[in-house]
């Protein structure tokens, strides 16, 4: 075997075990290649000498912590990405995905990604919904462009899976959480120095010096920041150090904050009362759980007389609503929800079991509104109602509401086998999914569903590994419910 051949195992061995080359032996592999015969003895500080097998020795020499791992560098880039602009979470993403098939195409055994799996149900549910939007192309209204479109989008929730898939053991979990929850934080502080009037040249949003959002919306950053909150809560125990667990409430703190008092988006302050209400009843007696049912409507109320972000969008909402005419035109944000829902159930009803195929809601919102307004202006295609379940059921029928439903069951269902803290951060990041659905495409739409898709599957994997409680943890290990 020559040289070449044999540095080419190296590295390749190298990649599928996970755990890169490491950068002595790249010096060592380059010097023999101008000064040593055709060999592998004596790389540097391994313990392997020249002999007839030293072949066999090459697996156990490169699985070393330190080394280069493009892997988990690829799996930490995703899951930062979330916190960052649209450019870089399309290019991890990319990177994800080219991750994942060399790996399940080169050593699909080696990965161990069936055992890892195994007895889950995510998977099996993100790929039947897949499935089910992919079958939809035979029938759907839409033009093939828009239809593709539409695909495409919900082409994230692969996501899921691959974070899942490829994140190994609890250590690269650590490692993925610390970058997902560094880039949070990141966001936050960014936030907060525009919302103090400083300058924030990496603030690419075009609300960043009206509405403080960096990145995104403020609609998108609301519902961000309160999913991180209630992530940094629940897991305050896995943060290092010895004032680790004081830093993730104070995070947890400072970006509920941020949610109430700095942005302004209705969406982000449903989520964070509907999290902050769980995560109380979760911190109660069994036995007062039952105040749940007023938790939500008593933090509404204290925040409405303490925030006037709060306040002000709370009665904004009222009025919109009071002036909303089916007949009139309707500009406001409120209003123009109303015309989308009431049209959306209006499609569902004229498609009820298989809906009107992917990607048909722009074309069927454009053709309903014809029927009573011939000067009506058609709106873009890949549009949707400001509704995730409402836009499924456009496009799926009525079964597409409850595949949607089953989609976050079925990570419910996998949580359940976890313990407590990872368990009450994936239904917490599923109760805001829940509730954000609601009011926005949270799903469809990018960013704030490519946040949802990787927190997720993050916390997923997470879940998944072995000895995932750390050491010095108090809550007990049974799952929570």
């Amino acid at each position: 075997m020559t040289v070449t051949e044999r540095l080419a195992n190296v590295f390749l061995f190298s990649q599928l075990s996970g755990d890169g080359l490491p950068a002595k032996n790249l010096a060592w592999c380059a010097q023999s290649i101008a000064e040593r015969p055709p060999c592998l003895g004596n790389l540097p500080g391994n313990g392997i000498t020249d002999n007839a097998d030293n072949s066999s020795a090459i697996p156990t020499t490169i699985l070393q912590k330190k080394t280069i791992n493009f892997r988990l560098a690829i799996i930490c880039m995703a899951a930062a990405s979330v916190g960052l602009s649209m450019v870089i979470i399309s290019i991890a993403k990319f990177l994800l995905l080219i991750c994942a098939v060399a790996i399940l195409l080169l050593a699909p055994q080696a990965s161990g990604v069936g055992k890892r799996l195994a007895g889950t149900v995510t998977p099996a549910a993100v790929l039947v919904v897949l499935f089910a939007f992919s079958l939809s192309l035979f029938w759907t209204v839409a033009p093939q462009a828009e239809a593709l479109g539409s695909l495409a989008k919900y082409s994230k929730l692969i996501v899921i899976i691959l974070m899942m898939a490829l994140i190994r053991d609890r250590r690269e979990a650590i490692y993925a959480l610390a970058a997902f929850l560094l880039a949070q934080a990141f966001l936050l502080v960014s936030s907060w120095l525009l919302f103090a009037h400083l300058p924030v040249p990496w603030a690419t949003s075009n609300m960043a010096l009206t509405q403080n959002a960096v990145f995104s919306s403020y609609l998108d950053q609301g519902i961000i920041s309160a999913v991180s909150a209630a992530i940094c809560w629940h897991l305050r125990e896995l943060f290092p150090t010895r004032f680790g667990r004081q830093v993730a409430i104070i995070l947890a703190v400072v970006a509920l904050l941020n949610v109430f008092f700095v942005l302004i988006g209705r969406s982000g302050h449903v989520v964070a009362i509907a999290l902050l209400s769980i995560a109380i009843m979760w911190e109660l007696p069994k036995r007062y759980r039952a105040a749940v049912v007023l938790l939500p409507f008593l933090l509404a109320l204290g925040l409405f007389f303490s925030s006037s972000k709060v306040r002000e969008r709370l009665t904004l909402v009222e009025t919109e609503v009071q002036s909303y005419s089916p007949q009139a035109a309707t500009i406001t944000s409120s209003g123009v929800r109303l015309v989308f829902w009431q049209t959306a159930i209006q499609i569902i009803a004229q498609h009820p079991l298989a809906g009107a195929g992917i990607g048909s809601w722009s074309s069927e919102y454009n053709r309903i509104r014809r029927e009573t307004n011939p000067a009506h202006i058609d709106i873009d295609g890949n549009g949707n109602p400001h509704q995730e379940y409402l836009l499924w059921g456009v496009q799926l029928g009525i079964p597409g509401i409850f595949l949607l439903c089953a989609l976050m069951f079925s990570m419910l269902i996998d949580s359940r086998k976890m313990e407590k803290h990872c368990a009450r951060a994936i239904q917490s990041t599923l109760l805001a999914l829940a509730v954000a659905c609601l009011f926005n495409a949270s799903l469809y739409d990018a960013q704030i569903g490519d946040f949802f898709c990787v927190s997720l599957g993050l916390l997923l994997a997470f879940g998944l590994t072995k000895n995932s409680r750390p050491a010095h943890a108090t809550t007990s290990p049974e799952p929570a419910t």
